[in-house]
């Protein structure tokens, strides 16, 4: 699965302004109800919905919100770098200043979780998070989070 193709049209902000998680959220729901039409409100109170049941924070300042909604076409992802970590209720304590959202359709169950694996790999190598953590513009951050994983399965 291929991070450029679920990528959202303007789905990667630089330097998300955000005081907290629940404005974090809520900016990316914007972004995402932006991209595919879907009511913003409904994305935001699905997004408040899954993190009570458990923080989506990886840890490391990473967290990858993810939701399925009705009425959703395709996956689509929508990174942020925050311009300044917040608390995430993340396992190590660590505030998340990086921040992958996956929206998907209702019956992505396979697709999904390949999306979340695919988040997960990218963000294992301690030199892609430094430079998604340097990268100067959209198109710097284009460009590592677009670089081709390879699998290390048997």
């Amino acid at each position: 699965m291929n991070l450029a193709d679920m990528l959202a049209k303007d789905g990667i902000i630089p330097a998300l302004q955000a005081q907290d998680k629940k404005q974090a959220l809520q900016a990316l729901s914007d972004i995402a109800g932006a991209a595919t039409g879907l009511d913003v409100h409904d994305i935001f109170a699905a997004l408040l919905q899954r993190e009570r049941l458990s923080s989506t924070s990886l840890g490391r300042g990473i967290a990858i919100p993810h939701i399925k909604m009705p009425g959703v076409s395709a996956i689509t992802c929508v990174f942020a770098r925050l311009a300044k970590p917040v608390s995430f209720d993340s396992h190590d304590g660590e505030p998340v200043d990086l921040l992958f959202f996956l929206l998907a359709p209702e019956d992505a169950g396979g697709d999904h979780l390949k999306a979340l694996a695919r988040i997960s790999r990218l963000v294992r190598d301690p030199s892609t998070l430094e430079h998604l953590r340097a990268a100067i513009d959209v198109e710097d951050l284009r460009r590592v989070l677009t670089i081709p994983v390879t699998s290390h399965a048997a």
